[in-house]
């Protein structure tokens, strides 16, 4: 079921940004090595994340199989997420997920069981994704604030 990544994803919504507010601009940029990404960095990997799930929820309902998967540390270099002020990445984290659950919200229950490729070789359902999607959101959190 979805039910706890809903309510996961809303208190996360609600109460992140204002943790990430707490982080400095400075603290936010700081890479710890050259092939490591910044905190910057790691909240634009979780927007990418968004953008690519969003079309996994929304495409998974009316495609067979679609195969939507990329490759992260080419969206995290092509983005430039730390040339952009820590201010605009929040913003834009928090209304892109709080769209995501409002989306997640009307899933048919039926469809939660249609699969997507994720990579390759690799399938899952949608239910899983959705479940794997605030999973993984979680585990950079805790990259961040650890």
């Amino acid at each position: 079921m979805i039910d706890e990544a809903i309510k996961k994803l809303t208190a996360y919504t609600m109460e992140l940004p204002g943790l990430l507010n707490g982080i400095s601009e400075r603290q936010f940029a700081i890479k710890p090595s050259p092939e490591k990404w910044s905190k910057k960095e790691i909240l634009g990997h979780l927007i990418d994340s968004a953008t690519n799930n969003h079309q996994r929820f929304i495409r998974l309902q009316y495609e067979n199989e679609p195969s939507i998967f990329y490759d992260q540390d080419s969206w995290v270099r092509l983005n430039h997420y730390n040339e952009l002020t820590a201010k605009q990445l929040i913003r834009f984290w928090t209304v892109y997920n709080k769209h995501l659950l409002e989306v997640i919200k009307r899933i048919p229950a039926e469809d939660l069981l249609r699969e997507s490729k994720v990579g390759p070789g690799k399938k899952g359902r949608l239910e899983f994704l959705i479940n794997d999607y605030v999973s993984h959101l979680e585990h950079h959190i805790q990259q961040i604030f650890g």
